[in-house]
């Protein structure tokens, strides 16, 4: 008898340098895309919510419902959940009153119960294993907390003293860190991912802040609508040339014949 290794193509794409270039600019288009929306539009944030997690719930259920992975849902689904990111951080911090300390540890705790959740139900948060309609609302449900919690953390970090450059600087080392840890250590590489996954939110939303804010608040003033452009406009070209593969998912060890 003789064991083979069988594995089937999850949803969610492979997790390469490529991956993670996307990623810190689908968050910088979230938080300028939020702000067009909220500020540049006057929507307000909590009809910029309600706009934004409707199309993110759409997208997400076009996610689940799909088959195979698909680079350019997939992609539009991450920048709708980075954007309600946005909008929702600064609702509950600024027209809710939480502050962005008491906003950030409320989502932290969200994002736990989540992980906690998904760890109970199917033994790892791994996103090797998102291959079923059920884990895959796990990981969307993360993903969300976890821009969310991202940009309450970058306003936070800003706020406090460090501004956007320093904020921008002070999570690009953190991110630094993380990898010097995946390179040298044995640490988990599920820990690392969900650690880096959150800090280039905050990393984001520093860089998008500090392109569109006005400059008596320490940006760059930008256009937000074209900032937000710009940023679409990249992004769609990255994914287009950079490798979209399908991550695997490694099943049990099967025995055959």
């Amino acid at each position: 008898m003789n064991a083979v290794t069988s594995g089937t193509l999850t949803k969610v794409p492979e997790v390469t340098l490529g991956f993670w270039i996307i990623k810190i600019l689908a968050t910088t288009l979230g938080e300028t895309g939020g702000d067009t929306v909220t500020m540049t539009m006057n929507f307000g944030y909590l009809a910029g919510t309600a706009i934004f997690l409707v199309a993110l719930v759409i997208l997400v259920a076009l996610q689940i419902a799909a088959k195979k992975f698909h680079p350019f849902l997939y992609w539009a689904t991450i920048v709708a959940s980075t954007t309600v990111g946005t909008t929702m951080a600064d609702f509950a911090d600024r027209s809710l009153g939480t502050g962005y300390a008491g906003g950030s540890i409320i989502l932290f705790s969200c994002l736990l119960a989540v992980l906690g959740l998904w760890h109970r139900s199917e033994g790892s948060v791994s996103v090797e294993t998102v291959s079923t309609p059920r884990v895959e609302a796990f990981y969307w449900a993360a993903i969300t907390f976890s821009q969310t919690l991202g940009t309450a953390l970058g306003d936070w970090v800003a706020d406090a003293g460090l501004g956007y450059e320093g904020g921008a600087l002070l999570f690009g080392a953190a991110l630094a860190v993380v990898a010097a840890a995946y390179f040298w250590t044995k640490t988990s590489r599920v820990l690392l991912f969900w650690a880096a996954f959150i800090l280039t939110r905050p990393l984001g939303a520093t860089v998008g802040d500090f392109l569109d804010k006005p400059l008596n608040h320490g940006g760059l003033a930008l256009s937000r609508p074209i900032a937000s452009a710009a940023l679409a406009g990249l992004i769609i070209a990255l994914i287009v040339i950079l490798p979209q593969r399908a991550g695997n998912h490694p099943q049990a060890r099967e025995a055959v014949t």
